[in-house]
């Protein structure tokens, strides 16, 4: 097979959570563990950093990567799900893992295809160890893909773990309470491993203490440490003022990623950054400050209050779930237009009505779907948003959509893309 082929091989005789949902998701870990098994175990070959988390992952994951790769380590990413190209799933050094690698690797594991039939994302986790142990990386940022305990890159034993946050999000997977949730995503916790906690809940900080505790893990709340005292934007980049809570030193970073709530993200980067240090990893202050003003550069990361265009400006952010919503309707206050125009779209297994009453009402919405069998058709999108007060119309696909609001706009009016990773992935450039 050609790596046009493969790729079709894989998305077709694969289940695939995005096209699927819940039906793909495997709830153990014994094929990812048959798969590298296989494979000799490449996961054994290089370092690792483990994160997991309801929103903020991908932003922390690739800003790590960034610092590592300014620091002078080989650094595999392992993210999901990608946007344009299946590779940018496992990069080394900000570089998409090659075609021929994808294609070679469908052919040698085939034969645990047919025997075992795992998901698509077992395959592509497995793929990534192969890759960066091909490559010979000296550390890798492996990114959770759904929950932790059970999800297939929690085969690893990693330098350090981090939690970025809890909220509501793939209840139906792992419970309908933050405890239950903060359970399964806790089950990234090994033994004797420090794990940083990003953000602070009073029902989940009990979760994680107990599981520290059973597993004599170091754990560190990263706002125990040090807190943001101040931000500005400057120049397309976001400079957040950062301090120590026990010398109060202050330090300002400078990043490309600009969705303010990288403001949160950022004290989760620095605490894991710490502790890698105190594991001997060499990682200086000029590394951490010049990886986070590149993250965008270096790792290629996209889809975070990403600028597309100008006059009017147009937006793309893959804010999808209730807490992600909260931190964009946060970011649209702070944000200065003229009119605002929402192209939204959303997949049938997220809390649509939660999620909705949070947008602003003032705006004019474009409703439409991603071309998955997960999305939630157009119309009764736009049903359900007109139960809580939102107006607009309905286009059968995005781009459709962002015609019709750049039409309308004027050239100090902003467009805002979201509700879906899927749907910001089939936008056109513009």
């Amino acid at each position: 097979m050609n790596y046009k082929e493969t790729i079709n091989y894989l998305y077709n005789t694969l289940p695939m959570f995005s096209r699927i949902g819940a039906a793909a998701y495997k709830k153990d870990l014994t094929n990812t563990i048959a798969l590298c098994n296989a494979l000799d175990n490449p996961q054994q070959n290089f370092k690792t950093i483990h994160i997991a988390g309801t929103n903020g992952k991908g932003s922390v994951s690739h800003m790590l990567a960034a610092v590592l790769q300014k620091a002078g380590y080989k650094t595999g990413l392992y993210t999901s799900p990608h946007l344009k190209d299946f590779r940018e799933r496992i990069k080394v050094n900000g570089h998409l893992c090659e075609e021929q690698f994808v294609t070679s690797f469908a052919q040698r594991i085939k034969p645990q295809i047919e025997a075992i039939e795992p998901s698509f994302f077992e395959i592509t986790v497995a793929m990534a160890f192969a890759y960066f142990a091909q490559q010979q990386a000296d550390i890798a940022v492996v990114e959770v893909g759904l929950g932790g305990r059970l999800d297939s890159t929690n085969i690893i034993m990693p330098e350090v773990s981090a939690i970025t946050n809890i909220g509501w999000d793939h209840m139906n997977l792992l419970g309908d309470t933050l405890e239950k949730i903060a359970y399964e995503k806790a089950g990234i916790i090994k033994e004797n491993t420090p794990v940083v906690i990003g953000e602070i809940l009073p029902e989940t900080k009990p979760v994680f203490e107990a599981i520290a505790a059973a597993k004599r893990a170091p754990l560190v709340f990263a706002q125990d440490k040090r807190m943001v005292t101040g931000w500005h934007y400057e120049h397309h980049q976001l400079s957040i003022t950062v301090a120590d809570k026990h010398n109060d030193a202050r330090h300002t970073y400078t990043t490309d990623l600009t969705g303010i709530y990288q403001t949160k993200n950022i004290l989760t980067v620095l605490e894991t950054i710490h502790q890698l240090q105190a594991q001997g990893w060499a990682i200086t202050t000029q590394h951490i400050e010049e990886g986070l003003q590149q993250t965008k550069k270096l790792t290629g990361l996209h889809g975070r209050w990403e600028m597309i265009s100008k006059q009017p400006t147009v937006i793309l952010d893959v804010a999808h779930n209730e807490d992600g919503m909260q931190q964009l309707t946060a970011q649209l206050e702070l944000t200065t237009y003229n009119q605002l125009h929402i192209i939204i779209g959303m997949v049938k297994d997220k809390a649509i009505e939660k999620v909705l009453a949070l947008l602003p009402p003032y705006a004019k919405y474009y409703f439409t779907k991603a071309q998955i069998p997960r999305a939630l058709a157009e119309d009764e999108l736009a049903a359900k948003a007109a139960a809580t007060g939102l107006q607009g119309s309905t286009y059968t696909e995005v781009n459709l959509a962002l015609k019709a609001a750049l039409t309308h706009a004027h050239k100090d009016d902003l467009i805002l893309i979201c509700g879906s990773v899927f749907l910001v992935a089939e936008v056109n450039p513009l």
